[in-house]
């Protein structure tokens, strides 16, 4: 089943924001993890739903755009309890990547991407722990935004790792992109002139060929407006130690955030999202303990790697959109391959852009440019300026 952006309980009416705003005049939908005043919050499960009592405020996001100016036009289905990148939701359906027809939109934010992609509204919120705003932003041809982690205030906002979670934002185009951000992100801009640009070339040898061939070619057009490539190795041992330290780490902060819940209602729960909860339940402190150890390690690693001034770029997502129809086990490789990529921004907690560089047998591909802590402003403004002198591919 694919097709509708909206969850089933949705709005009864567009929540209509202030008059005028630096958003006054742009729709924009909501992933169904934002509180929004009047209305029950609920996470990609019904059961869920049906413990929750409608919101009384909007959550801090929601409220944000609205004083803008922006209008609220619907909320958005997401995969289950958020524990998910491919957004294929069990009791909502799959919402239609309308940019590469009969395949995933990617998750778990994958209402609120397709609708982006849709054109069915301005920009959308989402929201991003291991990946959820940046593969589908990269899936459905679109900008996309994970900030620096903290800089988003996410009161009223259903929880699901907090050390990972972050809010996140997807637009069509990069002026409207950079405006959400404008009212979005809070204090602790780190301004800095660029320097370096470092290309993860790991990272590009995890993609497909013709992904990474895309990335590198997107790089050569915007050379002009880039500091020199310089090619770097991220991970020297590999990225699947910090993949594993993350998925244990998230894992655990996953069932302390749901595991109450899920043990008391016992709640029916899709592919997939089963079977990561029953790993979840099963991670004890010491095995959480080491793997934040590691965590720390690379989250230094990382930052010390990307200081104010460098950006490192490398393919948002190791390849096109999957087809929906995929196996379990197809599926799970190819989350694996993602979060090999993903893991980088959710340890470190820096700010990670996906540009829609173009497309490979006519889906679309993104781009990542990560940037140091604060550096958010620094990658907004560079993709405006990006758009205007190389020119981003439309899907």
């Amino acid at each position: 089943m694919s097709g509708a952006f909206f969850v089933p309980h949705d709005l009864a009416a567009p929540v209509r924001g202030a008059p005028t705003g630096p958003l006054a005049g742009l729709s924009a939908v909501v992933k169904d993890m934002y509180d929004i005043a009047g209305s029950c919050t609920g996470g990609g499960n019904p059961d869920w739903l049906a413990s929750q009592k409608p919101a009384q405020r909007h959550a801090a996001a929601v409220a944000r755009i609205l004083a803008a100016g922006a209008t609220i036009t619907g909320k958005t289905i997401c995969d289950e309890f958020f524990y998910s990148v491919a957004g294929v939701n069990a009791h909502y359906g799959t919402p239609a990547n309308l940019r590469a027809p009969g395949r995933i939109p990617g998750g778990s934010s994958s209402g609120s991407a397709a609708a982006c992609g849709a054109n069915a509204c301005d920009f959308a919120l989402g929201s991003d722990t291991g990946g959820s705003v940046r593969i589908p932003a990269s899936l459905n041809g679109l900008y996309g935004m994970r900030p620096t982690h903290g800089r988003v205030d996410l009161a009223g906002a259903m929880a699901m790792a907090p050390s990972f979670d972050a809010a996140g934002w997807f637009a069509n185009a990069p002026g409207v992109f950079a405006r959400v951000g404008a009212v979005l992100l809070e204090s602790a801009a780190v301004a800095a002139p660029l320097t370096r640009l470092l290309v993860a070339t790991d990272a590009f040898a995890q993609a497909d060929a013709e992904v990474a061939a895309l990335g590198r070619a997107f790089l050569k057009r915007a050379a002009a407006s880039l500091p020199g490539p310089i090619d770097v190795i991220v991970a020297s041992a590999g990225f699947d130690h910090w993949r594993e330290a993350f998925r244990i780490a998230q894992a655990k902060e996953v069932w302390e955030t749901f595991g109450g819940f899920i043990t008391r209602v016992k709640p029916k729960l899709g592919s997939g999202i089963k079977e990561r909860m029953e790993f979840a339940a099963t991670v004890t402190a010491e095995q959480a303990a080491a793997a934040r150890k590691i965590c720390a390690d690379a989250r230094t690693h990382l930052r010390d790697l990307v200081p104010p001034g460098t950006i490192m770029a490398l393919p948002t997502s190791p390849s096109i959109a999957p087809p929906i129809h995929l196996g379990q086990d197809e599926m799970e490789s190819f989350r694996i391959r993602v979060v090999r990529l993903t893991c980088m921004a959710s340890i470190s907690g820096l700010p990670q852009i996906n540009l829609p560089a173009g497309t490979v047998t006519g889906c679309p591909a993104g781009l990542s440019l990560i940037g140091w802590a604060g550096a958010d402003e620094v990658l907004l403004d560079l993709a405006a300026s990006l758009a205007r002198h190389c020119g981003i591919a439309r899907p």
